[in-house]
């Protein structure tokens, strides 16, 4: 057998470390998620290594005969399962369907109003991200400084004010329904297109159990797909499109406007992610929502500081939570990371928007948590792991050999087909 390099056995090496990291510990990150086998075997597929421009039939490239197909159950599914009425599933990630939104609907010089990012705005959303890329000009809605959520009368006022092209609502510290009704109607006064980003949302509204942005009055939404929906770290873009006119601007501003390939492998990987969220899907939403409150509520009583508790901490699959009172968010998430428990730090409504790096907050997420089989017993368990290391400030690593074993029955993805099935299936697709 060849002796491997000294820097690809590094690499391996680091790859069998961070496995060990995230299998044996508690991934809590909002923004992540881990696949099916079966969709992980998609991207593993020679569509791997393939290339397409344009839409199905309408390539600039041969060899796409069988992956047309794909795109094509792809497109209609993603219709079918978010109940939307028109579907691009080629963005490459949430960003770049973001861009899509901007170049589509945005124009240089033109005006644009959302979500500040100390309450939660993502940042493409900012001057310093894809909206900045645009050239456009930004503006704040108005936020309870205490919750971060939109101030109905006030972000009416001030749309009236600014006029924008774009009213962006969504956000990536993700608690509760935006007022997509209220100002949809103040969008339509002034011509603004409602703009939805469900990126952390998206599996909720899939399965049913959050706001349903289309219905309420949004044009148009954005998201990536493999947040709260289990799918490949790519992008989607539905829409209620004025007319044929208004759908041509939005296939035209994903190709050629920001997408060239569209990572084959990855359309296959989220067409087989749909496929099993028809199945799954609402059953996986409900739990993922049960979880984070009854989290929420457990580390309340644990004395921690859970925002929005007279709201029921969340609707979503979040939670903010003050870490103030063990210096700032970043400690508290690094001195967790030592327990094997992975969060991220996360500016509060209240912070100043230029110290993103020292922020006063975390932020939790237990989608992936609830995609191995944990319920709300298991929260009362996790919970407790975040009171022994801030609270009673125990050993972190011996905090970590506990939630090592604690992990050990929730190695398995649920709410998909059988991992055996998707095994078996190697072979009769030979994918090696």
């Amino acid at each position: 057998m060849m002796e491997l390099p000294e820097e690809i056995l590094k690499i391996l090496e680091q790859l069998r470390l961070h496995h060990e990291l995230f299998g044996d510990g508690l991934p809590m990150i909002a923004s992540e998620n881990v696949m099916s086998p079966l969709a992980e075997m998609m991207m593993i597929s020679d569509l791997a290594h393939r290339y397409a421009e344009g839409l199905p039939g309408k390539r600039y490239y041969q060899g796409l005969v069988h992956y047309d197909v794909i795109e094509e159950m792809a497109f209609s599914l993603a219709r079918e399962v978010f109940d939307a009425p028109y579907a691009d599933v080629r963005p490459i990630s949430g960003t770049v369907a973001n861009m899509a939104v901007l170049m589509a609907y945005g124009r240089p010089g033109g005006r644009v109003i959302g979500v500040p990012t100390q309450a939660g705005g993502h940042i493409s959303h900012a001057e310093f991200g894809a909206v900045g890329l645009r050239g456009m000009e930004r503006f704040d809605l108005p936020v309870d400084q205490r919750t971060g959520l939109i101030l109905v009368d006030e972000a009416a006022r001030k749309i009236r004010e600014v006029e924008p092209d774009l009213i962006i609502l969504g956000r990536s510290a993700f608690l509760m329904p935006e007022p997509v009704r209220e100002l949809s109607q103040v969008a339509e006064e002034v011509g603004a297109v409602l703009w939805y980003d469900a990126a952390h949302v998206l599996g909720l509204i899939g399965g049913g159990v959050f706001q349903h942005p289309l219905k309420e009055g949004a044009r148009v939404v954005s998201a990536s797909t493999h947040k709260t929906f289990p799918g490949p770290q790519h992008g989607i873009i539905l829409a209620n499109p004025a007319d044929e006119e208004d759908e041509k601007r939005l296939r035209r501003a994903v190709f050629p406007g920001v997408v060239s390939n569209h990572h084959l492998m990855s359309v296959a990987a989220l067409a087989v992610t749909l496929v099993e969220f028809k199945h799954f899907g609402r059953e996986y939403a409900s739990q993922i929502v049960r979880n984070a409150r009854r989290l929420g509520e457990a580390l309340y009583e644990r004395g921690f500081r859970v925002l929005l508790p007279d709201m029921g901490f969340t609707r979503t699959h979040q939670l903010l939570v003050d870490m103030r009172e063990f210096g700032n968010g970043r400690k508290a998430a690094v001195l967790l990371e030592k327990a094997g428990i992975i969060v991220n730090y996360n500016m509060l409504p209240w912070d100043p928007p230029n110290r993103p790096r020292s922020p006063s907050g975390i932020r939790i997420g237990v989608q992936e948590l609830t995609r191995v089989g944990m319920r709300e017993s298991e929260m009362e368990q996790v919970a407790e792991f975040f009171e022994r290391v801030l609270k009673r400030g125990e050993d972190p690593a011996r905090v970590k050999e506990d939630v090592r074993e604690f992990k050990r029955d929730f190695r398995k993805v649920r709410y998909c087909f059988t991992p055996e099935d998707a095994y078996e299936l190697r072979e009769l697709v030979r994918i090696n």
